[in-house]
Formats: C-alpha cells, sequence, structure tokens
C-alpha cells in the first residue's frame, strides 16, 4: 500500500511578504549602493598601501643585504667584522619591522573582509528576516550616515555601538576624513595634499582638480606671508606641470605676486579671504563622496524630499494648511523648497474627521455651509447624537437629512 504525502507549500502571504522583502532589499541596494562599495573602497585602498609598503621595505631590505654581502670583510676579529655584524643586526631589526608592519596590514585588510561580508549577509537576510527589526536597523545607518555627515562623530559612533551595527556603517571612513577637514579648516595643506598623494590614480580617473586648487592656495599663503622668492620656486615646481591644462587660473593666481593681499582689486582680493579655505572643504567633501560611491546629500535627506515630493501640493503652503500634514512645520518646508509638487493626475478627497480616503465606498457628504465629510464620519455622528451632525470646523448643527450627498468625477 502506497501513502502519498503532501508537503506543505508557503501560503499566499508568506510568499507575498517574501517577495516584497526582495523587492525592499534590492532597492536598499539601489538607493544606498555605499552600503558595499564604501567597504569595498576601502578594502582595495588598504591592499594598494600595504602593497606599496611592502614593495618600498623588500627593496630596501635587498639592497641593505646586497651591500652587506659585498662589504669586505676584516679578517681577524677586526673592524670589518664588527661593521658586517651591526649591518646585519640592522638588517635584522629591519625585517622584524617589516614583519610587524604586515601583520598589521594584514589585520586592516581582515577588517575590511569582515565589513564587506556582513553587509552581504545583512542582504541576504532581507528574504527571510523580520520586517520591522529590518526597518528599525535601516532607519539607525541612515541616522548615524546623517550624523557622521554633519560632524557629530561621537554620537555617531555610540548610536553604532549600542545597536551593535559597527560593521553596517562606516565610522572609521569618515573618521579618516575628518583628519583632512579639520587640517583645512586649520588652514593646513599638507594632510590634503597627503591623501590626494594616496589616491593619486582614483582621482586621476575622475579627473579631479581638488590636488591642483591645494597647490593654487599654498602658492597664494605664500604670497600673503610675503615670502615671495619661496612662492615663485614652488610655483615652479608644483604648479608649472597644470598649465598646459589649466593656463586661466594659473594666471590669475600667480599675478598676486604683483597684486598682494592688501589690494582693493576685487578679482584678486578674494584669492586671500576666508572662503578660499571653505571652498577647499567642500571640494574634498565632494571628491571624498565620489571616491567611496556615496551620496552627495545625506541618505536621510534624500529619504524625507522623496517623501515631501509626494506629500507637497499648492494648498500646503497656504495658510489653511492642517496641522496634521508633516509641510505644516518650517523644518520640513524649508527642506521641500526645491522640490517639484506631486504630480496627482486625479483628485483624492480624505475626510477631515477619519482622515479616510472618501470615494465611491465612502462617497462625501455636504454640510449646508459648504463643507464636505466622509458618510462614514457623519453616519456614526448622527446614530450618536439622534439624527443630528455637527460641522467639526464652524459648529453648525443640522439633520442627517439635509446633507446632500457629492460625487466624484
Amino acid at each position: 500500500m502506497e501513502m502519498a504525502i503532501d508537503t506543505p507549500s508557503p501560503s499566499p502571504s508568506a510568499s507575498s511578504a517574501a517577495a516584497g522583502r526582495q523587492t525592499r532589499a534590492a532597492e536598499s541596494v539601489r538607493l544606498e549602493h555605499q552600503l558595499l562599495r564604501v567597504p569595498l573602497e576601502a578594502l582595495k585602498s588598504t591592499v594598494r598601501t600595504n602593497h606599496r609598503l611592502a614593495e618600498k621595505e623588500i627593496a630596501a631590505v635587498l639592497s641593505s643585504a646586497s651591500a652587506a654581502a659585498a662589504a669586505p670583510g676584516g679578517g681577524g676579529g677586526g673592524s670589518g667584522d664588527a661593521a658586517a655584524v651591526d649591518h646585519l643586526t640592522s638588517l635584522v631589526s629591519r625585517l622584524h619591522g617589516l614583519k610587524r608592519k604586515m601583520e598589521e596590514g594584514a589585520r586592516a585588510e581582515e577588517l575590511q573582509v569582515q565589513r564587506c561580508r556582513a553587509r552581504l549577509n545583512r542582504l541576504a537576510s532581507a528574504s527571510s528576516g523580520d520586517d520591522a527589526e529590518w526597518e528599525e536597523l535601516r532607519l539607525k545607518r541612515i541616522l548615524v550616515d546623517y550624523m557622521l555627515r554633519m560632524s557629530y562623530y561621537d554620537t555617531a559612533a555610540k548610536l553604532a555601538e549600542t545597536s551593535g551595527i559597527q560593521d553596517l556603517v562606516d565610522v572609521d571612513v569618515f573618521l579618516d576624513a575628518k583628519r583632512v577637514i579639520d587640517s583645512l579648516q586649520n588652514k593646513e595643506i599638507a594632510p590634503a595634499l597627503a591623501w590626494c598623494a594616496e589616491n593619486r590614480s582614483r582621482l586621476k580617473k575622475s579627473k579631479s582638480k581638488l590636488e591642483f586648487f591645494l597647490r593654487l592656495q599654498e602658492f597664494v599663503e605664500l604670497v600673503k606671508a610675503k615670502n615671495f622668492m619661496h612662492a615663485i620656486a614652488y610655483a615652479r615646481k608644483y604648479l608649472s606641470p597644470w598649465g598646459a591644462t589649466h593656463m586661466k587660473e594659473l594666471q590669475r593666481v600667480t599675478a598676486t605676486l604683483v597684486f598682494r593681499s592688501s589690494t582693493n582689486c576685487a578679482p584678486y582680493k578674494v584669492l586671500f579671504e576666508q572662503n578660499q579655505w571653505d571652498s577647499l572643504v567642500d571640494q574634498f567633501k565632494q571628491e571624498f563622496c565620489k571616491l567611496y560611491g556615496m551620496t552627495l546629500e545625506p541618505l536621510l535627506n534624500i529619504y524625507m524630499q522623496a517623501g515631501l515630493t509626494a506629500l507637497k501640493t499648492p494648498f500646503c503652503f497656504d495658510g489653511n494648511c492642517p496641522k496634521e500634514d508633516p509641510l505644516s512645520l518650517p523644518g520640513f518646508r524649508k527642506l521641500a523648497e526645491p522640490l517639484p509638487f506631486s504630480k496627482q493626475h486625479h483628485s483624492k478627497l480624505v475626510c477631515y474627521i477619519t482622515k479616510e480616503l472618501m470615494d465611491t465606498e465612502n462617497p462625501p457628504l455636504v454640510f449646508p455651509n459648504g463643507y464636505v465629510y466622509s458618510t462614514k464620519a457623519l453616519d456614526e455622528m448622527a446614530k450618536k447624537n439622534g439624527g443630528k451632525v455637527t460641522c467639526p470646523r464652524t459648529g453648525d448643527v443640522c439633520n442627517y437629512t439635509d446633507l446632500v450627498k457629492a460625487y466624484i468625477s
């Protein structure tokens, strides 16, 4: 006798929920591709740095070993033997240093790999995880991203730590950027130039002008300090290679040797002002975001603007904007100013009382004073008040039978 065993198939609701989670994960990657891109770029940068360091140190060690082998021996315990021992001791010490640096580099690479793995696992869990938990962690990631961009580094790190999402956010990457930003705000060029040198190949690929503008600012500071001969030597060494592509900017800046910092000539006076440093900070932030594949705007702003675009209508900016509308608040209005109005091809009537949509299933009823409310709300009011209904806006009272049904076309 054969027995047929039916395996339970997933319910339609479970299938639709899983499909919804997968769609949500795909949308998250489409808008938040920096979730995967940033640790990958950080890993590539760490690998490149370790490779350059290893090549440099190994070449130095081989050169030192060759020199030790070629050195003539003194023999008989003379000074030549002592020099050879010192040379070998120095070589062993350098090898130990190389080993230590390679181990530190390996640990840094492993940390980046761990973050990449954690984020891939996070996306893989989208199809089976809890919806509320997914959205809560996503919101916390977005808040950490916003805090980091607004320079609230300690608060961002604390939120990431208490939420257990250190591997899903990029606190260390932003702290590296903070060191460069702080130096520029203190009118120091060297850390920014070092960052450009470290990422020269990628900046060149994106046709970045950041290093050029940093060099220009350093030249201007030399002129401002009246160190003219040093400024001329600096221009010959660092600015002349840019002449083929940026001659106009070079001519303008080198003219500061004649138009000093005390000049009243507007085109040159502006080169000595504080906002030149502010411009360098902004440009560095843009290049930093492009390098790591980040959005220029914080993710929180992008999500909020997307929601406000769907809500923004001319009515929101009238004096009668309801308090329930987010655009009744000044902060949201300012954020929505550059956004287009919502494209609504069909009018939508929402009941003032229940906040529910008025349609053919819940048609609108018109008071004698002209105000409109949903049938559902006024039916309940009439049942509680013996057939009487009250307009919540004006206080007018009338019989339910006096209401007129409105039709939506």
